[in-house]
């Protein structure tokens, strides 16, 4: 995967130059706002890399018989619109035109139910692990191209599942660097801030 080849669509919501594997996990958003990016980690089992158990747990597809913690999520249905690997690769899951089902119980501004209004990325990682430069770059490109279709998302909509849904959730965590992060992001555009 190149960098430089990861676009967004807005006519489907699906990027270019990443691996798509849909999900049967989205419905159709309420309406066509989307004016929040959530950013969370995900690792299956807990603590590994690399296994592509998310790509099936995102599927519908996690063996509850191949790893105990396996059995208490693989009934669960959720997804989230993309996910960052540690080595860097993207995987896109929904399209950006619906709702992926990664918040869950939140609320952001007032508003319940994120899922409606906002995009989210998952990072391969952990609370307290760093996550590792590649992955930075990945996040850093494709959040520029999801602010470049929806301009709503300013610097102050782009939240962590703890700011969203705080007491439940701790993802992305501690050892997210978000002043490097939010500093990587191309300069918001006059008017936007």
């Amino acid at each position: 995967m190149r960098l430089d080849e990861v676009r967004l669509d807005p006519v489907t919501g699906w990027c270019d130059g990443v691996r798509h594997c849909p999900s049967p996990n989205f419905n159709t958003r309420p309406c066509d706002e989307v004016s929040l990016l959530v950013i969370h980690n995900i690792s299956l089992p807990p603590g590994e890399f690399g296994t592509g158990k998310v790509v099936e747990f995102f599927q519908n597809q996690l063996n509850p018989t191949e790893h105990p913690y396996f059995e208490s999520i693989a009934a669960m249905t959720v997804s989230a619109h993309f996910l960052i690997e540690r080595c860097g690769a993207i995987t896109q899951f929904v399209s950006c035109r619906d709702r992926a089902w990664h918040a869950g119980v939140s609320t952001f501004d007032g508003r319940e139910g994120c899922n409606d209004f906002s995009l989210g990325i998952e990072l391969e990682g952990t609370d307290d692990q760093p996550y590792t430069d590649v992955q930075y770059a990945s996040l850093q490109h494709l959040s520029e191209q999801l602010l470049s279709v929806y301009p709503a998302i300013l610097p102050s909509r782009i939240q962590g599942h703890c700011h969203i849904a705080p007491g439940r959730k701790t993802d992305p965590g501690p050892a997210f660097d978000w002043p490097r992060y939010l500093s990587c992001l191309s300069p918001v555009e006059e008017g936007r801030a």
